[in-house]
């Protein structure tokens, strides 16, 4: 116990090391992994002063947190730290000279200089990298413990997150998630009393974090996160709890940051008494007090353990600089590794095309889904009421009979969170459809598309294997929520793949294809064509290709390139006017383009037409058309011209969204282009 005066008032400060059956060569290991960060953030404060790192995220104060919570997991468990987590890297054993290398933005650190600190993973180690938005994190831990549970593994997964990131969305939702699927997650809340410079007082109003849990169903801990041996042995049961009883559980660790939110932020926000109380807490000397006092080392020994990890950094630093290289640039090589490398398969492309049957655009897409549930026996489909109900629109009705509640799962109506999960599956090697009930609703799980599931194969190898089903269009006075084309969103994003078929057959071969493919695909399906339209699909389990366009019919005297119900439109209109011989060409996949085929169908018609229903401005019409006044510029007899929706919401009345809809102007549009 420790007393002392700051400010005319008294303080106590407990800090009571309870051992339990730990032998002294395992304190000792534990001393050893606290003092490790420790020693290697006051290098790094150094080498930041000298310019020779860029930012620094400090730990300092809070590391028997992330070491004791470590030691305390196995080591082929998942761990989704933050940028103050030095302590999990390094108890996991990752080399320091790679590490600093990645500090330095090196190429051959963890990301190859494509992240920064600590926004990196290694599923070598087990550890998947932050985002910069902190929460998202807590739901791909969730995925992680989903596979686990599925796999029947007696595993637990340990999310990170700070008293700042409890403000966000994304913990409720991976709370949550966990709760009612009774996930084996540990929910590690560092509670240092700042989020950058806001308190906890500015934060939120429950007396203390833990108290969350109970909101949950779940239950929590409230701990000392200064006490390596409190943590160490919280963490140790708590796990033993969440495998034993398939069940999440929130731990709350009470600590200081004795540093800036990063270097450059200082601390001048900080009262200078927090300062001097939390001094007293220090986790490094406190345990180190400990140990003497039990006798188990020596000051001496004390001091042979710090030199002896000093030389070792210095040693590790000396490696890096001494193996550091020319930072050789290769573009090509960074636009191939936006993508996770894969190839799709030339007996899947090549179908029996006698072996067909008439299906309507639904039991296409259901069919695909049934097929690749056979295929893959580690393919999960989530979404709001896809089980007995059968999703909003009934594609997957009578999934659930086939393939039981495990791998089709009612999910709550949390959109980020459950794409979080996805990711999280991927992590274990799962596959998972995510179906979004509208394509309107994919706003609310846009970071983790855009920002988790896009960049992570970039950031640091790690393939996205989800598909994200995306009812979508309009033409049925569902009004401004439930209309909505956003697949211009989306196609800005580099990492995601983009498709959206026109016909049964397309959406049959291109979702199976979508599945197949280990990285992050958005399936784009018109709600209008699920019942209108019919044709013969082949009754195999096969593929289209991803990135190449479809040439609906020929023609010489102008081009429409669109997609989607874009392509029905052209078509009716190119029946209604048999005097102009229209080329149709249905692009299929927006993300990538198929250059090549716009290339072609612009050299034969020198007239181009893009039709699509997004609203005008920013859609993907503006991209293409650029693209051939860029490159085809003297293969044209007329401007490019775009057809689109009107700049407005989509209305709700029929006959305001007739009027919204670009299939409006088509015709109009069309007689322009010909009499250029």
């Amino acid at each position: 116990m420790l007393i002392f005066a700051i400010d005319k008032k008294t303080y106590v400060c407990n800090m009571f090391f309870d051992r339990k059956d730990l032998s002294n060569a395992q304190l000792l290991q534990l001393h050893r992994s606290l003092l490790y960060p420790r020693l290697i953030e006051e290098k790094m404060l150094i080498l930041l002063r000298q310019g020779k790192i860029s930012k620094w995220f400090s730990g300092i104060g809070q590391e028997a947190i992330a070491v004791g919570a470590t030691m305390a997991m196995q080591q082929d468990e998942w761990i989704m730290p933050l940028h103050r987590n030095l302590g999990v890297f390094t108890t996991r054993q990752m080399p320091l000279r790679k590490l600093f290398k990645q500090w330095q933005g090196e190429q051959d650190g963890y990301s190859k200089g494509r992240e920064r600190s600590f926004h990196f993973g290694s599923s070598d180690h087990y550890i998947c990298g932050m985002i910069s938005h902190l929460g998202p994190q807590l739901a791909v831990a969730d995925g992680v413990a989903l596979a686990y549970q599925l796999a029947e593994q007696n595993k637990a997964v340990l999310a990170f997150t700070g008293e700042g990131g409890t403000s966000e969305g994304d913990f409720h939702e991976a709370l949550n998630i966990a709760a009612v699927w009774d996930l084996p997650v540990i929910f590690l809340v560092e509670n240092n009393g700042y989020a950058l410079s806001t308190p906890t007082n500015e934060q939120y109003r429950c007396v203390h974090l833990v108290d969350k849990a109970k909101g949950y169903g779940m239950e929590g801990v409230r701990i000392d996160g200064n006490n390596i041996l409190a943590v160490y042995d919280t963490i140790k049961g708590v796990r033993e709890y969440c495998i034993t009883y398939q069940k999440p559980y929130l731990v709350e660790c009470v600590t200081f940051r004795m540093r800036g939110h990063e270097e450059a932020s200082g601390t001048h926000y900080v009262p200078s008494s927090l300062f001097e109380l939390w001094q007293q807490k220090d986790p490094v000397n406190n345990f180190e007090q400990y140990l003497q006092e039990q006798e188990i080392i020596t000051q001496e020994g004390l001091q042979a353990v710090r030199d002896e990890i000093k030389t070792q950094i210095e040693e590790e630093l000396a490696a890096a600089e001494k193996e550091k290289s020319y930072f050789v640039i290769d573009t090509k090589l960074e636009l191939d590794e936006v993508y996770y490398p894969h190839q799709q398969s030339e007996e899947l492309l090549n179908v029996d095309e006698n072996d067909a049957s008439e299906k309507r655009f639904i039991d296409a897409i259901k069919e695909g889904l049934i097929q690749s549930m056979k295929e893959h026996e580690k393919l999960i489909i989530m979404g709001q009421d896809i089980a007995e109900y059968g999703g909003a629109f009934k594609v997957t009705e009578g999934l659930v009979n086939i393939f039981g509640k495990k791998r089709i799962r009612n999910t709550p109506i949390c959109e980020s969170g459950v794409v979080g999960a996805a990711l999280g599956l991927a992590l274990e090697g799962y596959k998972s459809v995510v179906e979004m009930q509208f394509a309107d609703f994919v706003t609310m799980a846009f970071n983790q598309i855009v920002n988790n599931l896009a960049k992570i194969h970039y950031r640091w190898g790690q393939p996205a294997d989800v598909v994200v089903r995306m009812p979508t269009g309009g033409g049925m006075g569902a009004g401004p929520f439930h209309s909505q084309s956003n697949e211009a969103w989306f196609a800005h994003v580099p990492g995601l793949k983009i498709v959206y078929p026109a016909s049964p057959r397309d959406a049959k071969g291109l979702l199976i294809a979508a599945i197949n493919d280990p990285n992050p695909v958005l399936f784009f399906e018109h709600k209008a064509l699920y019942r209108s339209l019919t044709e013969r699909v082949p009754n195999a389990f096969y593929e289209v290709e991803i990135g190449k366009a479809r040439l609906v019919q020929s023609g010489e005297d102008v081009s429409i390139i669109t997609y989607g119900m874009g392509v029905i439109w052209a078509q009716q209109y190119a029946e209604a006017h048999p005097e102009v011989d229209v080329e149709i060409l249905d692009l299929r996949s927006l993300l990538p383009l198929d250059y090549d085929a716009i290339r072609n169908t612009t050299a034969r018609t020198g007239r181009v037409l893009i039709l699509h229903e997004d609203t005008l401005t920013g859609g993907i019409g503006a991209e293409i058309a650029a693209w051939i006044g860029e490159h085809c510029f003297n293969m044209l007899d007329a401007p490019v011209m775009r057809c689109a929706s009107l700049d407005t919401p989509v209305p709700f009345n029929k006959a305001l969204e007739k009027n919204f809809m670009a299939v409006a102007r088509l015709e109009k549009c069309m007689d322009e282009l010909l009499a250029y």
